[in-house]
């Protein structure tokens, strides 16, 4: 077992952060083409329901459609990011390309791989967020755009579970398909029951208990306080307490589950 001191953390950390240089490294390489589809799809949206049904439904708590819309599409950009980059990009640097394989063979463990991704889905989701929030902040669909840069901790607030998520089913599939049964049934009622298209108190009595589990709801009632500039500082502590508990829950469980992928 490892004696904890300041010199074993120090190069955890380190080891951490040359992960996730590494995928960035790979990422940005294709800069234009990876960040494309987390632009245009919340644009897609917001033109297609925030302009088109927008002009019937003229008034959900006190906004316009498309301002309802603005804050739950932020965050939903970190939901997407972060899944698919722990899942199918996971899957594919573990078993087509073998990069785990060369990291265990140097002083990286299981335990920096798993922390050097998750960090680097956490970034990825906060940086994310930001950009959607910047694009939408131009259009006039935010409050008070100096709160920007409060969009990127709810990005990293959500990534961090959505992405132990996307960890945890890349150690339970046998191949890549069964990646479409995970977002079938788990990310997509993720996305369209966590009040992102109506709210939420308007749903059934038990898919409102349900989706009260659901890491995005939580971020989407984040984003709308920030984006709307209400009750910001007490959405935090609620909604921001559950994330970091269900940060720490599925974080945890991921890492066992993948550490038995790693070691076999």
């Amino acid at each position: 077992m490892r004696n904890i001191s300041f010199d074993s953390i120090f190069e955890f950390a380190r080891l951490c952060v040359h992960i996730s240089r590494r995928n960035w490294t790979v990422y940005k390489k294709d800069l234009i083409a990876n960040i494309s589809p987390t632009v245009a799809d919340p644009a897609l949206v917001m033109i297609s329901l925030g302009l088109g049904l927008g002009a019937f439904i003229t008034n959900v708590e006190g906004k316009t459609y498309m301002e309802f819309l603005a804050p739950g599409l932020t965050v939903a950009t970190a939901l997407f990011t972060s899944f698919f980059e722990s899942s199918y990009g996971f899957y594919v640097r573990m078993t087509f390309e073998n990069v785990f394989k060369a990291m265990l063979t140097t002083p990286i463990g299981v335990s920096e791989v798993v922390a050097g991704e998750l960090v680097w889905v956490g970034l990825k989701g906060a940086f994310m967020a930001i950009g959607v929030a910047i694009v939408l902040a131009v259009c006039g669909l935010m409050t008070n755009p100096w709160l920007i840069p409060l969009i990127g901790t709810v990005g990293f607030l959500v990534a961090l579970p959505c992405g132990a998520m996307g960890l945890i089913s890349t150690a339970l599939v046998n191949n890549m398909n069964q990646f479409q049964s995970v977002y079938s049934f788990v990310i997509a009622p993720l996305y369209f029951l966590s009040g992102i298209f109506f709210p939420i108190d308007q749903m059934n009595q038990y898919v409102r208990i349900v989706a009260e589990f659901f890491p995005l709801i939580h971020g989407v009632r984040l984003a709308q306080a920030i984006f709307w500039e209400r009750a910001i500082v007490d959405t935090y502590v609620a909604s921001g307490s559950v994330l970091v508990i269900q940060s720490f829950i599925f974080c945890t469980l991921s890492f066992f589950l993948i550490r038995k992928k790693l070691v076999t």
